[in-house]
C-alpha cells in the first residue's frame, strides 16, 4: 500500500521544501519573464523621453546643471507644444537664487502642466529611523504638481512592480500622492497598491530626444514631442541612475517610469492570480496522476506529464497576453517534474546496482588507488599487493606474496609493534583508518627510506585480517625541512631572519641574565641603498646585501647572530662579555667594516651604514623590546647624523610617543573643529592701506588653550591629516574672503599651500570647484608656495601650477631666499610674486648685507613682472627703508598681528569703509 502511493509523496515532499525554502520563486521569474519575451509589444507613442544623455553632458557640462539649463528646456517644450513634462531630477534642494528665480518663472508659465519629483528617504529623528518625503520647493511646488519616484526593488535585485501611489503624511493628515508612472499616464486611481510593470513593452519603442536638441531648439527633435507627454531624465550610465529588470536587462530609472505609464495606458498593469488558483492546480495535477499512475507505462507517464507542462503554460501565456494577469506556474512544473522524477526512479533497480558495486568495490580501490594497499593474514603475511606497493617497495606481486611484512621493514624494526592488537581489533568488524605511523622502510634495492602508514583490522574467514595503506613521504620530510628552513633564514643572504632572531635572542637574553651579563643588540641600515637599486639595478642591489651578509658573519663568527631584518636593515645580536671592549667601540668597529668597499663581482661598491644600538637590560627587558628600541635609535640616527650610531636612550621613545600624542590630538582637533583661522594683514607700504591678508592656522585646545603653529603644523604636515586640514584651510579662507567681497571689501587672501595637497589628488579641479561653489574672485585668491613643494615631480608641478594660473588664481613664492635654488624656481615655475623671508627683513636697518639682499630681490622682481612682498616688518623705519628700496608691500607686526576674522574686519575694514565714504 505505502508503495502505491510512495510517488505522490515524494512530489508533496519536494513541493513542501520548495514551498518552505522559497527557491521555486527563481523558476517561477524565470518563467514570468519567458513570457514577456513572446508577448512583446511597441510602446503607444503618446510619452516620449527627453535624455540626459552622454552627448549631453559633454556639450552642457558636468552634472549637476544650472537651473537656468531646466527652465530654457521647460520654454522650449512649451513652445513645442507638449501637453505635459515630468522632470525625473531632484529639485529638493535650492541653488543659486537667480537660478531659482528662473526656473520658477519657467513653471508659472507652463501653467501647472509640469510635475516634479518626490521621494521617500530615511531620516533619523532621535533614536528611530523614521520615512521621510523629500518634496520640491515649496516655490517650485506651488507652481507644479508632484508625484513620487521612488522604484521598489525585489529580493533578487530586480525591479518588478510599481506603485500607483501612496498616501503620505501633509501637516495634520494624509494626502495621496500619484506615482510619477501614473501621472504620465493620466490615471485618476487613489490606491496605493501596486502592479507588475509589462516588460514586454519594447523600451526601444520609446520616443526618446536628447536635451541637449530640445534646449538648441532642433526643430526635427521638437517636432517629435509635440502633442506628447514628456518626461525628462538622466539615461548617461555616469549618472549612476539604473536598474536591473527581468531578462537580464538594465534600465535607466527614466526609462522604467515610462515603461509603468506604458503599462497603465495600454492596460497592462498586471495581476498575479490568488494563491487559490495554484492550489487548485496542484491538487487538479495529483488527482490526475493518482488516477493514471497505475494504468500507464513510464513512456506513457512521461509523455503525459511533459504534455499537462505545455498546457500549464501556454494557458498561463494565454492569461498574460489577454486579459494582463500572471499566473505563477513554478509549483505546478516543479509537481510535474517531481512526478517525472518518480517515474525514473520506479524503473532503476537499486538492488541490483548495490550488489555490483559491492562485489567491484575493493578490487577497484586496491588497484587504482596512488599509495601502497598491502594486506596480510594473521600471521602478518602478505596476501594482498597493489601497483601502488609495487612503486613504492619495488618488488613485483610474485615476489612478495606469502612473505612477512617485516621483510618491507629496516633491520631492527618490530613488525607486531605496528599492528593494532587483537583484543582492539576483535570487536569490531573494521578498524577506519585503524592507527597512523611512521617506520624506516627498505626497498628492494636495499634503499632505507621514512614511510607512513594507516593500520586497520577486521574478522575474515580465515580468521584476523589486516590491512596497510602505505606512503613513500620522503619528498613530504625533505620539503618539511626545506619549509623549515624558508621559515627561519632569508632566501637571499642565508641569514637568520627577524622571527628567528627574535627567538634566538631571547634565549641569549635568558642565558646573560643567569650569568649576570649583558646583551648588545646593533641594528644596521645602508645608507642610500635605495639610490644603488634605481641607479644600477636590484639585481645589482641584491649583489650588494649578500656581500655586506658575508662581512657581517664573517667578522662576528659563532659570539653572536647576523640577522637580515628586511630590506637593507641587518642586526647583530652578541653577548657584552664577547666584544671585548664598549659598546661605543664595538659600533665603531662595525662601521669600520664598510670602510673597504664591498667586493660584488663585477665591481667594488663603496657603502656607509648607520647603526642603532639597544643593550639590554638597560634599554629592554625582552627581544621585542630590545629589538623595538634598538630600531628607534637606527631612525633616530638617520635622522640626525647619518653614517655614525647612537646608542638608545629612554627619552628617545619618550619623544616618539609625544608625537603619537600629539598625532591622535590632532586627529581629534579635526573631528572637533578645534582648528581656527587668523588673518594677519598685508599693507600698501606707501598709503598703509590693507590690501590682503595672510590666512594663518590655529589650534585652541581644549586645555591648553592657543597652541602656536610651530608647535604642531611640522607634525601635521608630516602625517595623513595634512590635506585634510590644508582642505579645510582653502576652504574657510575661500569663504571668509567671499563674505568680505560680498560686504564690498576686494580683500586679497593668501593661503600656505601643504606638500600633500600637489602631491596628490588634483588641486587645480579642486580649486576651481571651491572656487565655483563659493563664488570667490579667482583673483582675490594667492596660493603661498614653498620650496619643499617644487623639490618633488617638477613636471606636475609645472602643470598643476599653469592650470591654477589659468583659473586666475596668484601664485607666491613664499620665504624667498632660504632655500638652495630659489632663483632658479623664478625661472622654471609660473610664478605671480614672491615674499621676502623675515630673516632678512628683520635686520636690514643694521645689517648691510641683509638690505644688498633685499635690494637685489626687489630689482630682480621687478625685472622679471613679479611683485613683492616683505615679510616680518616690526616698525615704522623699516617700512619707510624698504619702500626706498622699491618695495611696494608688506606684512609683520607693525601693522597688525594675526587676529581672527572679526577682528580683523574691525579693525581694518571698517577703516577702509571711512576712507571711501569720505572720498566720495
Amino acid at each position: 500500500m505505502l508503495r502505491r502511493f510512495m510517488p505522490h509523496i515524494l512530489v508533496v515532499v519536494a513541493l513542501l521544501t520548495v514551498g518552505l525554502s522559497g527557491s521555486y520563486e527563481l523558476l517561477g521569474h524565470a518563467l514570468i519573464d519567458l513570457r514577456f519575451r513572446l508577448d512583446g509589444r511597441p510602446a503607444s507613442g503618446e510619452i516620449a523621453v527627453v535624455t540626459i544623455d552622454p552627448r549631453s553632458i559633454e556639450a552642457i557640462g558636468a552634472w549637476p546643471w544650472h537651473r537656468t539649463t531646466h527652465a530654457r528646456l521647460l520654454d522650449q517644450l512649451q513652445r513645442a507644444g507638449v501637453h505635459d513634462v515630468a522632470f525625473d531630477v531632484d529639485f529638493s534642494a535650492p541653488s543659486v537664487p537667480a537660478a531659482d528665480q528662473a526656473f520658477a518663472n519657467a513653471l508659472q508659465s507652463a501653467n501647472g502642466s509640469v510635475v516634479l519629483p518626490a521621494f521617500k528617504q530615511l531620516s533619523v529623528a532621535g533614536k528611530e529611523t523614521v520615512i521621510h518625503v523629500n518634496r520640491p520647493l515649496r516655490e517650485f511646488e506651488q507652481l507644479a504638481w508632484s508625484a513620487l519616484v521612488n522604484i521598489e526593488v525585489a529580493r533578487d535585485g530586480r525591479v518588478r512592480s510599481y506603485a500607483f501611489g501612496e498616501y503620505c503624511d501633509a501637516g495634520s493628515g494624509k494626502t495621496f500622492l500619484q506615482s510619477m508612472g501614473a501621472f504620465l499616464a493620466g490615471s485618476d486611481a487613489v490606491k496605493d497598491s501596486s502592479f507588475l510593470i509589462d516588460y514586454g513593452i519594447d523600451p526601444s519603442s520609446l520616443p526618446k530626444v536628447s536635451y541637449v536638441d530640445v534646449l538648441r531648439g532642433d526643430e526635427t527633435a521638437l517636432a517629435q514631442l509635440r502633442n506628447k507627454r514628456v518626461i525628462v531624465g538622466a539615461t548617461a550610465i555616469e549618472l549612476g541612475d539604473y536598474y536591473s529588470v527581468p531578462n537580464g536587462r538594465v534600465l535607466p530609472g527614466v526609462v522604467l517610469q515610462t515603461l509603468a505609464a506604458e503599462s497603465i495606458i495600454q492596460h497592462r498593469t498586471l495581476v498575479t492570480t490568488s494563491t487559490a488558483a495554484t492550489v487548485a492546480g496542484l491538487l487538479l495535477i495529483v488527482v490526475l496522476m493518482l488516477a493514471s499512475w497505475p494504468h500507464l507505462s513510464a513512456a506513457r507517464r512521461a509523455l503525459l506529464i511533459a504534455m499537462i507542462s505545455i498546457g500549464v503554460e501556454v494557458a498561463a501565456l494565454v492569461l498574460h497576453d489577454r486579459f494582463a494577469l500572471v499566473l505563477d506556474t513554478s509549483l505546478l512544473q516543479i509537481a510535474l517534474v517531481a512526478y517525472l522524477i518518480a517515474t525514473a526512479l520506479d524503473e532503476i533497480d537499486f538492488r541490483g546496482l548495490l550488489r555490483n558495486v559491492a562485489e567491484s568495490r575493493f578490487e577497484r580501490i586496491a588497484m587504482s588507488i596512488g599509495d601502497g594497499l598491502v594486506c596480510t593474514d594473521q600471521d602478518k603475511r602478505i596476501t594482498v599487493w597493489n601497483p601502488g606497493a609495487v612503486a613504492i617497495f619495488g618488488y613485483g606481486e610474485d615476489e612478495i606474496i606469502g612473505r612477512p611484512f617485516a621483510s618491507l621493514l629496516d633491520d631492527g624494526a618490530d613488525a607486531d609493534a605496528l599492528f593494532p592488537q587483537s583484543e582492539a581489533a576483535l570487536p569490531a568488524t573494521l578498524l577506519p583508518g585503524g592507527a597512523t605511523m611512521e617506520f624506516d622502510g627498505r626497498r628492494k634495492d636495499g634503499e632505507v627510506f621514512p614511510a607512513e602508514a594507516s593500520f586497520s583490522a577486521w574478522q575474515g574467514p580465515d580468521g584476523l585480517q589486516y590491512g596497510v595503506i602505505v606512503r613513500d613521504i620522503s619528498l613530504r620530510k625533505r620539503e618539511a625541512e626545506r619549509i623549515r628552513y624558508l621559515a627561519e633564514h632569508d632566501t637571499l643572504t642565508t641569514l637568520i631572519n627577524r622571527h628567528t632572531l627574535q627567538s634566538e635572542l631571547a634565549s641569549m637574553i635568558a642565558r646573560a641574565d643567569a650569568a649576570s651579563d649583558r646583551v648588545v643588540l646593533l641594528v644596521i641600515g645602508l645608507d642610500a641603498f635605495q639610490h644603488i637599486n634605481d641607479m644600477l639595478g636590484h639585481a645589482y642591489g641584491d649583489s650588494v646585501l649578500r656581500a655586506a651578509a658575508d662581512r657581517l658573519r664573517a667578522e662576528i663568527g659563532s659570539e653572536g647572530r647576523v640577522a637580515r631584518l628586511s630590506g637593507d636593515e641587518f642586526a647583530v645580536a652578541i653577548p657584552c662579555s664577547a666584544i671585548g671592549g664598549t659598546v661605543s667601540e664595538l659600533a665603531e668597529h662595525i662601521s669600520g667594516l664598510f670602510d673597504a668597499p664591498l667586493e660584488t663581482g663585477a665591481r667594488r661598491q663603496r657603502v656607509r651604514i648607520s647603526l642603532g644600538v639597544a643593550v639590554h637590560p638597560d634599554a629592554g627587558q625582552t627581544a621585542d623590546e630590545l629589538l623595538s628600541n634598538a630600531h628607534l635609535a637606527l631612525c633616530r640616527t638617520k635622522t640626525d647624523r647619518r653614517g655614525s650610531h647612537l646608542v638608545f636612550e629612554p627619552t628617545i621613545r619618550q619623544e616618539l610617543e609625544q608625537r603619537l600624542t600629539l598625532e591622535e590630538e590632532l586627529a581629534l582637533a579635526v573631528e572637533r573643529q578645534e582648528f581656527e583661522l587668523f588673518y594677519q594683514p598685508q599693507v600698501e607700504l606707501l598709503s598703509g592701506q590693507v590690501i590682503g591678508a595672510e590666512a594663518l592656522i590655529r589650534w585652541r585646545h581644549p586645555t591648553r588653550g592657543l597652541v602656536p603653529p610651530n608647535d604642531f603644523i611640522p607634525v601635521v604636515n608630516s602625517s595623513p591629516l595634512s590635506e585634510a586640514v590644508a582642505t579645510w584651510v582653502m576652504t574657510t579662507a575661500c569663504r571668509q574672503a567671499r563674505d568680505w567681497q560680498l560686504a564690498g571689501h576686494e580683500i586679497r587672501v593668501g593661503v600656505n599651500l601643504a606638500p600633500s595637497q600637489v602631491q596628490s589628488g588634483d588641486l587645480a579641479a579642486f580649486v576651481a570647484k571651491l572656487l565655483d561653489a563659493t563664488g570667490l574672485t579667482p583673483g582675490l585668491l594667492e596660493l603661498e608656495v614653498t620650496e619643499d613643494i617644487l623639490l618633488h615631480d617638477e613636471a606636475r608641478v609645472l602643470q598643476t601650477f599653469n592650470r591654477l594660473q589659468a583659473l586666475g588664481v596668484s601664485l607666491v613664492f613664499d620665504d624667498f631666499g632660504t632655500g638652495y635654488a630659489s632663483l632658479s624656481y623664478l625661472k622654471k615655475f609660473p610664478l605671480d610674486g614672491l615674499k621676502i623671508d623675515r630673516s632678512f627683513v628683520f635686520d636690514v636697518l643694521t645689517q648691510s648685507d641683509d638690505a644688498a639682499i633685499v635690494g637685489s630681490t626687489v630689482s630682480l622682481s621687478k625685472q622679471l613682472g613679479l611683485s613683492v612682498i616683505a615679510e616680518g616688518i616690526e616698525n615704522q623705519a623699516t617700512a619707510e627703508f624698504l619702500l626706498r628700496l622699491g618695495c611696494e608691500h608688506g606684512q609683520g607686526y607693525h601693522f597688525g598681528k594675526p587676529m581672527p576674522a572679526a577682528e580683523f574686519a574691525q579693525r581694518f575694514l571698517r577703516v577702509d569703509e571711512t576712507r571711501q565714504a569720505g572720498a566720495a
